[in-house]
């Protein structure tokens, strides 16, 4: 199922201006909160117009802004599930699967049996929303949306109210339910597990620009900006200078760093991520930073370590090593290390 969305929209002070196409059957679309994310989805939806641009699923467009074309939300065969669900809610479970259905009685009632049995909520038909747990209503919602057979299944933050135990089940239980869906299923969220979980292919938006796109797992190895690798997760930056084709200076670290692949010209910062150090006992050797401890946080299942920059009377950000709990017994063994040594392999070369 393609995709083709290019659009541009301002609103008050903001501005969303992106493009993409994708054939991907799963895509994750990933940024922080205000960066225009939900507006995207709503564009396509048809919730919210575009100023400019063209929206097309499958060669069908949903919006020509040149041509004045602009299908209304119903026309435009898109499954939109919101945050809360957005069930009705003086509806039972069975009444809201059938409000989008457009059979006979008949064919409705066998479509809606059909889609309690694929969800899981038999035995639930009577009940109200407000008689659901938060599992429930996500299902009743994703197979009220599933019962019209869209084209395009778009999901809003659909895990941002629950808690830790019920979103993981959640995001698993979504997983199996869409498997035998044969559509485009496009995921916003702020939290990068969900999307790395969810998506085959990564869009990652920023101040309503898409900064970077591509294979959901080869975006998170090499993210290419700044910008995108903070979104991945990445806690460690410093400015470098290019030396030459495999060497830079980290500027904020006070460290030289080697790698064997070809270092771009027009890299401006490394980064690296908090848990790929790897502490060292004894001398310094290649791609090592002095372990100089500026404070500890204790967490469940994990020891973090915050550590001087070399030239942090540059405003440099402390640097952060975190430790699993499963990695603490070396330390506890040994003491603190003497040095920090990066995997080249891991070290991420920015624009």
């Amino acid at each position: 199922m393609a995709i083709s969305v290019e659009i541009c929209k301002r609103l008050h002070n903001f501005s969303l201006d992106i493009s993409f196409e994708s054939n991907s059957k799963r895509i994750g679309i990933l940024g922080a909160s205000g960066c225009g994310k939900s507006m995207a989805l709503k564009s396509i939806a048809g919730i919210v117009t575009p100023d400019t641009g063209r929206i097309t699923v499958e060669n069908r467009t949903l919006f020509d802004r040149g041509n004045k074309i602009n299908l209304k939300p119903q026309k435009r065969n898109v499954g939109y599930l919101f945050q809360n669900y957005a069930l009705f809610p003086t509806m039972t479970v069975e009444k809201n699967i059938a409000a989008g259905l457009k059979g006979n009685k008949k064919e409705n009632a066998e479509r809606v049996r059909e889609m309690v049995e694929k969800f899981h909520l038999t035995g639930l038909e009577k009940r109200l929303p407000g008689q659901l747990s938060g599992g429930q209503q996500q299902r009743a919602a994703l197979a009220r949306i599933m019962a019209y057979e869209p084209d395009v299944i778009l999901l809003d933050e659909p895990f941002s109210a629950l808690d830790m135990y019920l979103k993981d089940r959640l995001q698993q239980e979504l997983i199996q339910m869409l498997e035998d869906y044969e559509g485009t299923v496009i995921l916003v969220s702020h939290n990068r597990d969900e999307v790395y979980r969810f998506s085959e292919e990564l869009l990652i938006i920023d101040e309503g620009c898409i900064v970077a796109e591509g294979p959901t797992k080869e975006l998170f190895r090499n993210p290419v900006k700044k910008e995108a690798a903070r979104l991945t997760g990445c806690k460690n930056f410093t400015r470098v200078t290019r030396i030459d084709d495999h060497t830079v200076m980290a500027e904020e670290w006070g460290t030289v760093l080697k790698t064997k692949r070809k270092v771009p010209d027009d890299v401006a910062y490394a980064g690296y991520r908090a848990h790929d150090f790897i502490p060292v006992w004894g001398e310094r050797g290649e791609n090592m930073l002095k372990f100089e401890l500026e404070s500890t946080a204790a967490l469940p299942f994990e020891q973090n370590y915050y550590l001087k920059p070399k030239n942090g009377n540059n405003g440099a950000s402390v640097i952060c090593w975190f430790v699993q709990r499963e990695k603490l017994d070396i330390l506890q063994k040994k003491g603190m290390p003497d040095y920090l040594e990066l995997d080249e392999e891991k070290i991420l070369l920015l624009k």
